[in-house]
């Protein structure tokens, strides 16, 4: 890594190594992997690896921090994710699932330390229907362990430099899986001069002896040696004590599992270590090597007549017998060190390597039928361990049926290269950002989804998008550091000869890997600090949408794989775009519609500061009913707030005739009650089928109280001047719209000056699967707590948990009213001002708010 010393780097390497194979091995898992976040934090990287390759992981060697996959979760949200089996992994992330579909569970933790996430790390086990995965103590057991790796690395980076963050071209560290050794090593010291010998507790094992009570003297060895070989192993160590700097001897040693009757063969391997000529060569060192069991084992294999071959877990063939040889049809050079299926085309089938990633990470046999020839049938059955696969072949006596259900052919009639295999991370890419996509509903939230998903995924650093508006391009979004990247394209005509244009015009994607490919083709265009460039032409209902421009600040190299995927991905993206476009454009004109029923402004009223938010709902373009007024009377004024139920083209109509209704028994002197059941009557006569709630508040600014009258709506909230905070407790009447007779009580309040008086809709305070209660108390400790240096900034305040939510099912009126002075004192009135987006510096505003909100500002005296 750039930045980090090559001392750091190994150092951390094997925090890594250590900790993944410790969770491995101390769980029922058989594979398990390390995270570390990208230095852009958009993203997390495969670090390390044990027991499963990075080959085999596919597409999440480099995964967006907002994937739904279980690392990226347990990164982001600093929770533990456990999936006991298939099913739960196929309810909770379904996207893993399909692109996965293995039985196995998994295990993702955080890494990290000091309240900041470094990564995360996953293990995974194969997991039959129903378990239980792992115990709650092994969760804490690996859970421990991140912690461990998490402190690890924060003091690593305290004392060196920054270890936890990867560059997307990272190596990960790889841990292969362990496995029965086939070749048992002991290594020895021996002192020519003395008779004694040091060893390990694998040479003691080799030759029978107990460590703790072996003596160190060489001529105890003699009693573990066949007889005939005794004047051999003398005279192998005087040999090497008489100049020879390396001697190797054959020697049979007595194999007490027969009894004390049986040898076995090993090897003596020794050495002298350099040494003046003046000096005597006093010791021997080496190594006593017993390979019995491997090659017995392959003796054996090599006997029969099956064909028997082993795949590591990338699926390389790392052995072949010879019947195996024989079959296939291949030579052992041919075939040794590469994937089975890239050496044999009639293998070359999506069936045939997603059975061996199913068999690796299920960890379940597994088996399927080829055919090399027309005439000639092969089964293969795929045996797994976390080190690799065994697999047999044996030729079929009679063509299966088609009709046989387990029969599933690698080959077809056509031609080798017809059929390529489908790549786990083509497949992973595609169901990401397609179904991010599908959640994604104006044109900024889809190009928030494309940076978030292609940047990540393919290494680049800028992204820009481009719209056609006119025939010319335009610049709708864009992401980088480099704020300059494709000036040159804003405005353009679409036939001008630029690659954007014309990657638009000819439907075909350009990928541009250097600045003297670019300049070569489009010598007049400015290449700033990119080096490598890809066009993806956006085309939906078969019209341009507009250009996808990934920008790479070091020079990229685009694989087939690379292109086939973004060329995939262009097609999404522009039927995402287009939708997007008519969502805005119809949203446009909903909200415009619904803005024009709300009042424009405010009236200024003597003694008291009024002041309006309204936010739409996020769910979807329809509009809703909330509404709000504040009218002036002969005595007062009137606050009125409402919500007429659904999110519909009528329930705004409604919304408009009920404000008409409302202005009107109000204006004739009415009061609040008679004014509820005069709108309540109202209601029923439009026989619209919906119903509504209500509150009105009539205030007496000189007597300092206020008349309050409610037709099931949330219960307005009272601050004091003291701080003290209340939820007014009136009597209720019913809905609007249930019944004509309905009689609806006031209640009387008083307001001392200074008191702030706070109505709203439901909208601010439910939260689904919670009680509204529960939200209108955390209101009201919004309000008190607040500061109130103006009003303004108080709604901008109580309005702040709602702004910085992604998802609003409701929309919020809120309509918040000061009793700013004492009796009787006049004040020079003021009017509020428009929608703020026609005020993008408001100080109610902050960031993340949302710009289609409705603001109104104070009116004071």
């Amino acid at each position: 890594m750039r930045g980090i010393a090559v001392g750091t780097t190994a150092e951390r390497e094997e925090l890594l190594a250590a900790a993944v194979v410790e969770a491995v091995e101390g769980t029922s898992a058989y594979a398990g992997s390390v995270f570390l976040r990208s230095r852009d934090r958009r993203s997390i990287v495969l670090a390390a690896t044990c027991g499963v390759p990075p080959s085999l992981l596919g597409g999440w060697r480099l995964i967006p921090v907002s994937s739904p996959i279980p690392v990226a979760t347990a990164y982001s949200s600093g929770r533990t994710v456990h999936l006991a089996d298939a099913e739960e992994t196929m309810r909770r992330y379904p996207q893993l699932a399909v692109a996965l579909p293995y039985a196995f569970g998994s295990c993702s933790v955080p890494v990290g330390a000091g309240g900041e996430t470094f990564g995360s790390l996953a293990i995974i086990w194969a997991a039959s229907p129903g378990g239980a995965g792992l115990s709650k103590a092994q969760r804490r057991h690996v859970r421990t362990i991140a912690n461990r790796l998490g402190a690890s690395l924060a003091a690593l980076r305290a004392r060196i430099g920054d270890p936890v963050e990867c560059a997307p071209e990272t190596t990960p560290v790889e841990n292969p899986a362990p496995s029965a050794p086939a070749v048992r090593v002991g290594l020895f010291d021996w002192d020519l001069i003395s008779g004694m010998i040091s060893v390990d507790d694998e040479f003691c094992t080799i030759f029978d002896l107990d460590p703790r009570t072996f003596d160190g003297q060489a001529k105890t060895l003699h009693a573990s040696l066949h007889p005939g070989d005794l004047a051999a192993f003398r005279f192998g160590a005087g040999e090497a004590a008489s100049g020879s700097r390396t001697t190797s001897r054959r020697l049979r040693i007595r194999d007490h599992r027969y009894g004390g009757d049986g040898y076995r063969t090993v090897e003596l391997w020794g050495r002298v270590p350099e040494a003046d000529d003046a000096e005597p060569r006093t010791h021997l060192v080496g190594a006593i090597v017993d390979a019995r069991a491997g090659s017995t084992a392959l003796a054996a294999v090599e006997r029969l007549r099956d064909g028997l071959f082993s795949l590591a877990p990338d699926g390389r063939v790392t052995y072949a017998n010879h019947s195996a040889l024989q079959l296939l049809d291949v030579s052992d050079d041919e075939l040794l060190g590469r994937i089975l299926w890239d050496v044999l085309p009639w293998l070359s089938d999506p069936d045939v390597e997603s059975r061996h990633r199913s068999a690796m990470i299920a960890q379940a046999p597994a088996s399927f039928l080829a055919c090399p020839s027309p005439d000639r049938w092969l089964a293969f059955s795929l045996h797994p361990e976390a080190d690799g696969v065994t697999g047999r072949v044996v030729p079929l006596g009679q063509p299966p049926s088609a009709s046989t259900p387990s029969a599933s052919s690698a080959s077809s009639t056509e031609s080798p290269t017809a059929a390529t295999p489908t790549r786990l991370g083509v497949m992973h890419h595609v169901l990401q950002l397609g179904s991010a996509l599908t959640e994604a509903v104006t044109t900024r939230e889809v190009c928030e989804v494309v940076s978030d998903q292609l940047l990540p995924a393919f290494g680049g650093q800028q992204l820009a998008i481009y719209v056609v508006r006119n025939k010319t391009m335009h610049l709708l979004f864009h992401t980088g550091h480099h704020e300059d990247f494709l000036d040159w394209l804003e405005g353009a005509p679409l036939h001008a000869r630029l690659p954007g244009t014309e990657a638009l015009t000819s439907g075909a994607p350009l990928f541009i890997e250097s600045r003297q490919d670019l300049s070569q083709n489009y010598p007049d265009i400015p290449t700033g600090e990119v080096r490598s460039w890809v066009y993806l032409p956006l085309i939906a209902s078969s019209h341009p949408v507009g250009i996808c421009v990934l920008g790479f600040d070091t020079t990229h190299q685009f694989t087939e794989r690379d292109r086939g995927v973004l060329t995939a991905l262009a097609g999404l993206i522009g039927q995402a775009l287009e939708r997007a476009q008519l969502y805005d454009s119809e949203f446009a004109i909903a909200r415009g519609l619904q803005q024009a029923l709300l009042p424009h402004r405010l009236p200024a009223i003597p003694g008291i500061r009024t002041v309006a938010r309204y936010l739409p709902g996020t769910s979807g373009m329809d509009i809703g009913g909330d509404w709000y007024d504040v009218i002036p009377t002969t005595n007062g004024v009137s606050l009125i707030i409402g919500d007429v139920q659904g999110h519909s083209i009528a329930a705004a109509a409604t919304m408009a005739q009920l404000r008409s209704a409302v202005r009107s028994f109000t204006a004739v002197g009415h009061a609040p009650g008679e004014v509820m059941a005069g709108v309540n009557r109202t209601l029923i006569d439009l026989d619209s089928g919906l119903l509504a709630s209500c509150c009105c508040i009539h205030l007496e600014p000189r007597t300092h109280h206020a008349q309050a009258v409610t037709a099931g709506h949330p219960p307005p909230l009272l601050r004091r001047p003291d701080g003290t905070t209340d939820v007014l407790d009136l009597d209720v009447g019913p809905l609007l719209g249930v019944e004509r007779a309905s009689a609806y009580p006031g209640t009387r309040i008083a307001l001392p000056p200074g008191s702030v008086l706070a109505l709203y809709t439901d909208g601010l305070v439910e939260e689904p699967g919670a009680d509204i209660d529960v939200g209108i108390d955390r209101l009201r400790a919004s309000l008190a707590h607040a500061r109130s240096d103006s009003l303004d900034e108080l709604a901008g305040r109580l309005l702040h948990n709602a702004r910085r939510s992604s998802y609003r099912a409701d929309d919020i009126a809120l309509l918040l009213t000061e009793t700013a002075y004492g009796s009787g004192q006049q004040g020079s009135g003021g009017t509020s001002e428009g929608p703020c987006a026609d005020r993008p510096h408001d100080s109610a505003r902050g960031p993340g708010d949302d710009p289609r909100s409705v603001t109104f500002g104070e009116s004071d005296t």
